[in-house]
C-alpha cells in the first residue's frame, strides 16, 4: 500500500505544481527544434598517511550526454530524448575501480492533435540498457595445500553485461501535452521485451537440483534470453525553472504486467536538478528510485552530487 500511495504521490504532485506556472506559452512553433548537452561532473578527496580523522583517499567522475529532438507539424508533434550516463569511482585500499551508475535509454514520443486542445493520439517507444559490465564484490580467502588461510584477496563476480538487461518498451496511447518540457502519456496496451545474455540464465536442464535452484534472472527463465510482457504505462515528464538559474527536472515512469502479477507495479522515478553557477559551470542532484521486483526486491535508490562542466552542442531550430 504505501508503494502505491508513494507512486500516486510521485504523479499528482508533478503536474499540480506545473499546473500553477503560467510562465509556459500553450501553443508551440512548427519545425525542429534540437538542443545536446554534455555534463563532467568530478569529486576527489584525498589524505595523507598522517591525518587522524579517518578517511580514505577516492576519485570519482560522473559523465553524462543528453540530446533532446523535437519537431512539430500542424497537429503532429514527435519528441525524442537520447540519455547516457556513466560514473566511476576509485578508492585507495579497493583493488577493482567501481562503477556508481550505469544507464543508457532511447525515449521517442509521437502524437496526432485532437482538435486545438493539448490532448494527442500518441505511441510511444521507449530502449533502456546498461554500457558497462556490472559486479558484485567480494574477499576471498587464499588457502595453502593443507586448507589453511594464507592471504585474503578482493575479487569480482559479474551479475549483468552491457546491453544484458536491455528492455524494448512500446505501444499506443493518449497524450496531454502542455510543451516540450511538461507532458503526460498513457499507453493501456503497452508491449515490453526483455532480453539478457544466455550465460546469466544457462542450466543444466539433466540437473534437477541446478534447474530448482535457478532464480529468473530479470525475469527471464533458464536457457531463456528473452522475456515477453504486456500491460500499461505512464510517463511524466516535467521541467522548470523554479528558481533563477535553478532547474529541475521530473521523470516518472509507472509500468504494470497484465499477464503476471498485475498489482506489481514497476517504478522508475529520477530528478535531477541543474544548479548553473556560470555558462560552464554547474551543480548538479540528481536522485533515482526504481522499484522492479523482477530485478531485486526493494527500493533501488540513487543518488549523485557534484560539481562540474557543461557544454551545449547540436542545438538548432528550423
Amino acid at each position: 500500500m504505501r508503494t502505491y500511495l508513494f507512486i500516486i504521490l510521485l504523479a499528482t504532485s508533478s503536474i499540480l505544481v506545473a499546473q500553477t506556472k503560467t510562465k509556459k506559452k500553450d501553443s508551440l512553433p512548427d519545425g525542429w527544434k534540437s538542443k545536446g548537452l554534455a555534463e563532467l561532473l568530478f569529486s576527489q578527496s584525498a589524505f595523507n598517511k598522517e591525518w587522524q580523522g579517518g578517511g580514505t583517499s577516492n576519485i570519482a567522475g560522473n559523465f553524462n550526454i543528453s540530446w533532446d529532438l523535437n519537431y512539430k507539424r500542424n497537429k503532429l508533434a514527435w519528441d525524442t530524448r537520447l540519455t547516457s550516463i556513466l560514473g566511476l569511482a576509485a578508492t585507495k585500499d579497493q583493488k577493482f575501480v567501481r562503477k556508481t551508475t550505469d544507464r543508457l535509454e532511447l525515449n521517442s514520443l509521437v502524437g496526432s492533435r485532437i482538435n486545438k486542445s493539448n490532448w494527442y493520439y500518441s505511441g510511444v517507444f521507449n530502449f533502456r540498457t546498461q554500457m558497462a559490465p556490472g559486479y558484485e564484490f567480494f574477499d576471498r580467502n587464499v588457502l595453502d595445500e593443507e586448507g589453511e588461510i594464507i592471504n585474503t584477496v578482493q575479487d569480482r563476480r559479474e551479475i549483468t553485461d552491457a546491453f544484458s538487461p536491455a528492455y524494448i518498451q512500446a505501444g499506443p496511447g493518449i497524450l496531454w501535452k502542455k510543451s516540450n518540457d511538461f507532458t503526460v502519456n498513457l499507453a493501456p496496451a503497452t508491449s515490453r521485451l526483455i532480453f539478457v545474455h544466455s550465460k546469466f540464465t544457462r542450466v543444466d536442464e539433466s540437473d534437477p537440483e541446478a534447474v530448482a535452484a535457478y532464480e529468473p534472472f530479470f525475469g527471464v527463465e533458464a536457457n531463456e534470453n528473452t522475456r515477453f510482457e504486456l500491460g500499461s504505462s505512464l510517463s511524466v515528464y516535467y521541467k522548470e525553472e523554479l528558481f533563477e538559474n535553478v532547474v529541475f527536472e521530473n521523470t516518472l515512469n509507472l509500468y504494470a504486467d497484465y499477464l503476471e502479477k498485475v498489482k506489481n507495479v514497476d517504478l522508475d522515478y529520477t530528478l535531477n536538478v541543474a544548479m548553473q553557477v556560470n555558462k560552464y559551470v554547474t551543480t548538479n542532484l540528481a536522485l533515482q528510485l526504481i522499484y522492479d521486483e523482477n530485478a531485486v526486491s526493494g527500493l533501488q535508490v540513487r543518488e549523485v552530487l557534484g560539481v562540474g562542466l557543461k557544454y551545449a552542442f547540436l542545438e538548432w531550430k528550423s
